[in-house]
């Protein structure tokens, strides 16, 4: 080839490289002056090159919001997830345009018309292998019952029998345990347990990693009601604030992981003296799938507090006012030594049924300690959100106030929202 050719060349693409840049510069002008019909167009067409991840990011956002088209929900999440790709592709091919009409046939099946969908969360939820109806039919659920953007976090559920093999301890503010006598404990081994568990999503992709920030509320509560005063015996509150970062699309078909995980944790029973309870964590959070099988595995990191005085933890400080005068530092110095570094958390979808399993363990052999949690739900009359639901616990930590009590428990009732990591 003579130089003269491999000069003209040259000059040729660099033609064809300076006219596609102009037009794509061309529609970015449309854009920013609100000619959006103009715009979308040369965006669409600059996008499925697959050379230009912010043409792919702005037309999802396009379709997100129906600027110069219409609001499609299901194309927004599949050039989100193609704007994050951070391999090197050759334009629009047959391949992607068989890739595009394969995601938007799955979204159909999985999420509805774009009139049901709820932006954001498909984006996140898009991730999750549909390929069984369990996870189809759990997972189409997440999107009902949005109001005022909250949605479930953790499961939502009403226990009006929650038993418990020992009487739970009565725990006095100002009053040493040893010298509460037969107060010591509650009169009744049955109660009624209740959690309610609520998320709001803040933002979505600010970090430019397609990253969901939510905060989140959650409140457990344990009551007496079988007691003639029927007192609540305990609550705990667990505000928390967290980042979920979903994983690449290799990742998650090769080795399951589908998101990590990242947050903030407060947790406290609102109490003072002697029966405060508090900690604060920060934690990282493993989200795996293989079909049916969903695993979250969770490691945190408590966040030191000072010591209170040390008549303050042997109890034995006469006076109330020096007891409710030590509300600063740390109510439970030895919260890890039950409650342990980390859990695992396991669901397993089978038909209509949902099985869960938490493990905790402070990975002592000398004094181990930990806990076992086993769950069971079934939709009660087909219902999408209203299950039967069975709790049994063996362990510490069932509850703040009693952490450091090897608790047995079993409890029926209902669940009104599900959960899969």
């Amino acid at each position: 080839m003579s130089i003269n050719k491999i000069v003209w060349g040259i000059l040729v693409l660099s033609i064809m490289v300076m006219a596609n840049t102009q037009n794509y510069i061309q529609a970015v002008g449309y854009y920013d002056r609100g000619e959006h019909k103009k715009a979308f167009p040369l965006i669409l067409k600059e996008a499925r090159k697959g050379i230009n991840n912010a043409a792919q990011y702005r037309l999802a956002e396009m379709y997100e919001k129906g600027l110069g088209t219409k609001v499609d929900y299901k194309k927004s999440a599949f050039w989100y997830k193609k704007a994050a790709d951070k391999y090197a592709y050759t334009g629009y091919t047959k391949k992607d345009k068989e890739k595009e009409s394969s995601f938007l046939k799955r979204a159909d099946k999985v999420f509805g018309t774009n009139d049901d969908v709820k932006k954001g969360n498909e984006y996140v939820l898009s991730e999750i292998d549909t390929d069984t109806p369990e996870v189809k039919t759990l997972v189409k659920s997440l999107f009902d019952g949005d109001f005022f953007g909250l949605t479930p976090y953790n499961i939502n559920y009403f226990l009006p029998v929650s038993y418990s093999k020992d009487k739970p301890s009565r725990i006095s503010s100002i009053v040493p345990h040893s010298e509460m006598g037969a107060g010591g404990y509650y009169n009744e081994n049955i109660e009624v347990a209740f959690q309610l568990s609520l998320k709001k999503q803040l933002s979505f992709n600010l970090f430019g990693m397609n990253e969901f920030i939510d905060a989140a509320y959650t409140q457990k509560v344990w009551w007496q009601l079988y007691d003639a005063s029927g007192p609540f015996r305990e609550t705990n509150y667990l505000p928390e604030i967290f980042m979920t970062i979903p994983t690449s699309e290799s990742i998650g078909k090769s080795i399951g992981l589908k998101a990590m995980r990242l947050g903030f944790i407060h947790e406290s029973n609102g109490q003072e003296g002697y029966r405060s309870r508090s900690w604060n964590r920060l934690y990282a959070t493993g989200m795996w799938q293989w079909e049916n099988l969903f695993v979250s595995t969770r490691a945190w990191y408590r966040l030191k507090e000072d010591r209170k005085s040390d008549a303050f933890y042997d109890q034995t400080l006469s006076n109330p006012q020096d007891i409710i005068a030590q509300s600063d530092g740390d109510d439970n110095p030895d919260i890890l030594d039950y409650m342990g570094y980390g859990d695992i958390k396991i669901n397993y979808l089978y038909g209509k049924s949902q099985f869960g399993l938490l493990l905790r363990n402070n990975l002592d052999f000398d004094e181990n300690k930990g806990a076992v949690e086993f769950t069971y739900s079934y939709p009660l009359f087909n219902s999408p959100n209203t299950n039967l639901y069975f709790k049994a616990f063996k362990g510490y930590g069932e509850s703040l106030i009693d952490y450091n009590v090897d608790v047995t428990k079993v409890s029926f009732g209902f669940s009104f929202s599900n959960e899969l990591f």
